[in-house]
């Protein structure tokens, strides 16, 4: 069977192991061609080749439903279900997505993007299934550390009170849970338990007792108790706990043995009750490099498939805004054992490895649990910490209780640090942090941020930690502007006060965040039609500085502006909002992301598609003043400040 002929997974239907391990090394070879080239997530697909397939042997997805959890696993499966041909556009505009889409393919039976959902959705499945009165298997595949997030449990505990629901929970165990040692022993005791003889043997026994005329029908309480205790001898440590929570456990399973794990997912689909297979896989697996290092190859930029290297850009680049909010909060961390720094599974991504470190006492990794890092963090504010959570925008929105409820409401010093703010690119929907502005403008006490530049950036960290309340700051995905760092001595800034970057009479241009460059961009673009505009980089979302733009406003009377986040509610409604508090009544141009999805692509595809390059900006702004472009004149606009 060749990869690249393969259209429906049920044509792996019947070939010997040898045969399905053949086509393991195709989509091995596919994935890392593939990847190398554009990038994307690499570890976790690797480890779950044989799992794939072993589990595609017992299943036929037209019927049967697979629910793959945050979606960064399922690469094997795009492959085995008709996206060879096309995998080359893995994450690129208009190609693959790097994450299952229900409207990608009817195989993908659940879109995801975020961890911890599949039980959830699967076990909603099942119900649903038996609700109509159909039959047809349903199946989670949970692991690379989703089990730590509270969302999972929570559906276990629920699947657990449901012994008379078929579903099949497959945790893939790459050492980021629990892995119990995989021997023979084990293999045995599984085999034996879960034989149809003994299951005949147990449940014909248990209905003799409860039969007996003095027992009532009912088994006594001894009887029970004896019976559990015989079963979880059979059972490892972490099985027994599976099992006391109403699961059938089976495993631990070789998760590269492809005859190994049909042989357990046939046992476990003949039970029907909710059953855990617990599959033991290698992150990595196949690829020397991703094996060696499994945190720094689970996700990677284009690389040299001979040394594993990543390729270099042609240009160099200042450092990312992750980069420097690590660095400055590793030396703000050296000089106050108070502030503590706070991740959950995502050290690499927001920049806090360095704090882990250069001062791992004041570094804490809670998992994929943003909702206990968020209370946690709560509660040592109570104590006296200074706790800073850095977390995406994107995965915050999982914690948005505990930041109202928790943080919020009760006015705690929590520091709030949202990297991937606005588009983030290839990752697409799920991703994407664009409503961040929107869903803290509502929480009560907060301070909500966003810097201009990197150096900007460190100055609002220095501002939110001397703050009394919770703070919030939004960073980009990516690279500085390139301004100078201020390497120690940090300046805090003053509340709700924003700044005036350049003076104009014709038009007055707000911008937030990440927007301030291209605003004034979009100001010397104007400049060329005589157009002279003053453009204020706002800062703060709340408070927001009225005393500086509303008297702007009023005088000029033409107002536009941009933020890097969703239209509804965001940045520019808050001006409008303040403006008409204050009976000012201007026309008003607000610039953002509208209320649409923003798919995978590239930052710039991304912002171009949607009218957020300067060039783009110029003529929305034109068009909408109606300005007369015919006489052309030197712009007069000069910064204030040339330090953008």
């Amino acid at each position: 069977m060749r990869l690249s002929e393969l259209t429906h997974p049920n044509q792996l239907h019947g070939l010997s192991t040898a045969e399905l391990e053949d086509v393991a090394c195709q989509i091995r070879e596919r994935h890392l061609q593939v990847v190398s080239t554009s990038g994307g997530h690499l570890g976790p697909g690797l480890g779950v080749v044989e799992l794939t397939i072993a589990l595609y042997q017992t299943l036929d997805l037209d019927h049967d439903r697979v629910v793959w959890d945050v979606g960064h696993q399922a690469y094997p499966h795009k492959l085995l279900t008709g996206r060879f041909s096309r995998f080359d556009t893995l994450r690129q505009q208009n190609g693959v997505a790097g994450y299952l889409k229900r409207t990608e393919s009817p195989f993908d039976h659940f879109g995801a993007g975020h961890a911890s959902t599949s039980i959830s959705a699967a076990l909603g499945m099942a119900l649903a299934r038996d609700q109509r009165g159909e039959n047809f298997k349903c199946v989670a595949v949970i692991g690379d550390g989703a089990l730590t997030g509270g969302m999972a449990l929570e559906a276990i505990n629920h699947a657990g009170h449901l012994p008379n629901t078929p579903l099949l929970v497959v945790l893939n165990d790459n050492d980021m849970s629990i892995s119990p040692p995989v021997g023979a022993l084990s293999s045995y005791l599984n085999k034996i338990r879960h034989s149809p003889p003994l299951q005949f043997l147990t449940d014909s026994v248990e209905e003799s007792v409860k039969n007996l005329p003095f027992m009532g029908g009912e088994l006594p309480a001894e009887l029970k108790s004896i019976k559990g205790s015989m079963r979880r001898l059979a059972v490892p440590k972490l099985g027994a706990v599976f099992e006391e929570l109403g699961f059938t456990y089976m495993g631990p399973v070789d998760g590269h043995d492809i005859a190994e794990m049909k042989r357990s997912f046939e046992a476990a689909h003949r039970l029907g009750s909710p059953v855990l297979v617990h599959v033991l896989t290698t992150k990595g697996k196949g690829y020397p490099y991703a094996e060696a290092d499994q945190v720094g190859y689970h996700a990677q930029s284009a690389f040299d498939l001979t040394t594993g290297k990543s390729i270099p850009s042609n240009s160099p680049k200042p450092p990312s805004y992750s980069k420097v909010f690590g660095q400055t909060l590793v030396k703000i961390c050296q000089d106050d054992p108070l502030v503590v720094g706070i991740t959950a599974a995502m050290a690499t991504g927001t920049g806090l490895d360095l704090l882990q470190k250069a001062v791992p006492k004041q570094y804490v990794d809670v998992g994929i649990a943003e909702q206990h890092a968020v209370t946690l963090a709560a509660g040592m504010a109570c104590e006296g910490l200074k706790p800073v959570v850095a977390i995406y925008s994107t995965f915050l929105q999982r914690a948005y209780d505990q930041v109202i409820h928790d943080v919020g409401i009760q006015n705690l010093p929590v520091t709030f640090v949202l990297d991937r703010a606005g588009i983030v690119g290839a990752d697409g929907p799920t991703h994407q942090g664009q409503y961040d502005i929107s869903y803290l403008r509502a929480v009560p006490n907060f301070t909500v941020m966003a810097p201009k530049d990197e150096a900007e950036l460190q100055k609002m960290l220095v501002t939110s930690l001397e703050h009394p309340g919770p703070c919030a700051l939004r960073i980009p995905r990516g690279s500085g502007a390139g301004v100078p760092l201020i390497e120690e001595g940090w300046e805090s800034l003053k509340i709700g006060r924003g700044e005036i970057l350049i003076e104009g009479d014709d038009l007055l241009i707000v911008a937030y965040g990440s927007m301030v460059q291209p605003a004034v961009q979009t100001s010397k673009l104007l400049g060329e039609f005589g157009i002279n505009s003053t453009v204020i980089n706002a800062r703060f979302l709340r408070p927001l500085d009225q005393a500086l733009i509303n008297p702007l406003a009023r005088r000029i009377g033409k107002v536009v502006t941009m933020e890097e986040g969703a239209l509804a509610g965001g940045f520019g409604s808050a001006v409008i909002e303040s403006l008409v508090d204050q009976d000012i009544h201007v026309r008003t141009l607000r610039i953002g992301i509208p209320d649409k999805l923003v798919d995978h692509a590239s930052p710039q595809q991304s912002k171009d598609s949607l009218g957020l390059t300067p060039s783009q900006m110029r003529e929305k702004i034109i068009e909408f003043f109606q300005y007369n472009t015919n006489i052309v004149s030197n712009t007069s606009n000069q910064p204030l400040n040339t330090k953008l």
